[in-house]
């Protein structure tokens, strides 16, 4: 007589790791170095990047990142003030070629 045991436990297996996009936030780093040979769209670009995929990766559960800065949050801070920084400077000098 063989027995079935049915488990009302939750599952119990590991879940899959969330992904940490921490290329985005070196990227980024690197545009930013790269500002005066460049223009700031380049750090705007992949700060945006960045923070889309960041974002995603906080809200799927990632709390601590690989990046430089550790906590999720300030790396999030961090690509949105170089968006910010990237998109203004950008638009500064598109106006100043059209003016």
């Amino acid at each position: 007589m063989s027995r079935h045991l049915r488990s009302t436990s939750p599952d119990l297996r590991p879940k899959t790791p969330v992904h940490d996009p921490l290329r985005l936030c070196i990227f980024t780093t690197i545009g930013l170095l790269a500002w005066l040979l460049t223009p700031p769209l380049v750090v705007a670009f992949f700060a945006g990047m960045g923070l889309w995929a960041y974002g995603k990766a906080y809200r799927g559960g990632l709390k601590t990142s690989k990046c430089i800065l550790k906590d999720t949050r300030l790396v999030l801070a961090y690509l949105a003030i170089l968006f910010a920084a990237g998109a203004f400077f950008t638009v500064r000098n598109v106006i100043d070629l059209v003016g």
